[in-house]
């Protein structure tokens, strides 16, 4: 029978009705004698009771050091955590406890786990199920897909079905043949050494969304406010524009200033190509670091890691064109 530990931090799954709405209240003891008899050996810590839209980098923090502390006594770590930070806590932990030695699966519910429809029940169970089979890693399991962590993106708000594995296959799926791996795994990043935690970021960092106006001065106003690095979430393949309000120069400036500025897609699927197009090819002769076919959500957290060690701008683009965790497709 498999050890695992149930790390309970809130979220909807663990929230019930009150004057101000939803608070999360349940403890992770509640939402295990809910679920009726597991085939595990499950031990619950209790470690955060907050809506995941509170989740901030402080919480990051305590959760790897409570996953790192207690690798070594479980078979599998299940977190039970809100959707709606759930794919940046994912992210980060795949960059903050690298080469982890055991399956760590996040998990929650778009209905608290007292309704009597719930989807907690069943992502719990999947959750378990996957951190008793899954091969090391970070993993977010949700709706009968376990996926890859730092691929993981919430798309929608009330469905059950509210994430998806972006631009990978998920790592395995429910069907009535129970849990089915995926056999083309060459996505993972293999791990090459022993686990280490390393919390170390700087959340000083935005993540702007380009639009046809927008002026390249706030991102200068971002700067003297303190930022030290942005994703742009740029159009199609990455293409900025460079006419009157020249988005292209102001990020040469910002570079050359040694402020990183990496360009992501606002399109979900595929990846960013700057080489294709004369408006990302303008860029990346600025300084532009492309994020190829990552997700937000790991674009960002990667870049508060990167800033934690205290890279520079020429090892941060270095550090963009290395794949650390399974984050980034890079044939």
């Amino acid at each position: 029978m498999k050890k695992i530990l149930l790390l309970s931090t809130g979220g909807t799954i663990a929230s019930v009705a009150s004057n101000a709405g939803l608070v999360p209240k349940e403890t992770g003891e509640e939402l295990i004698k809910m679920l009726g008899k597991l085939p595990y050996e499950i031990q619950v810590r209790d470690i955060l009771q907050l809506d995941s839209s509170n989740i901030q980098p402080e919480e990051w923090k305590l959760i790897a050091q409570n996953i790192y502390k207690y690798r070594n006594d479980y078979d599998g770590i299940v977190i039970s955590h809100g959707t709606d930070t759930m794919a940046y806590t994912a992210s980060m932990l795949s960059f903050m406890l690298k080469n982890i030695n055991i399956p760590v699966v996040l998990t929650g519910s778009q209905v608290p786990i007292n309704v009597v429809l719930s989807d907690a029940h069943d992502n719990l169970r999947l959750a378990f199920a996957a951190a008793a089979s899954c091969p090391p890693d970070i993993y977010l399991a949700f709706h009968n897909k376990v996926m890859l962590g730092c691929r993981s993106v919430k798309v929608r708000t009330t469905n059950f079905d509210a994430f998806e594995s972006v631009n990978v296959p998920p790592v395995a799926t429910v069907s009535s043949d129970g849990l089915v791996f995926n056999k083309d795994d060459d996505f993972q990043k293999k791990h090459d050494g022993n686990p280490v935690l390393n919390t170390k970021i700087d959340a000083h960092v935005s993540l702007v969304k380009l639009f046809p106006g927008f002026d390249p001065n706030l991102l200068f106003a971002m700067v003297d406010s303190g930022c030290r690095g942005i994703v742009i979430e740029a159009y199609g393949l990455g293409g900025m524009n460079f006419i009157r309000r020249n988005m292209v120069a102001a990020i040469g400036k910002l570079i050359r200033q040694g402020i990183p500025v990496v360009a992501s897609s606002q399109c979900l699927y595929e990846r960013s190509d700057l080489t294709k197009y004369e408006v990302g090819r303008e860029a990346l002769l600025e300084g532009a670091i492309s994020a190829c076919d990552m997700t937000s959500e790991s674009a960002i957290t990667k870049l508060m890691w990167a800033l934690g060690q205290g890279m520079n701008v020429n090892e941060i683009a270095k550090f963009f064109g290395t794949n650390v965790a399974g984050e980034v497709s890079l044939k």
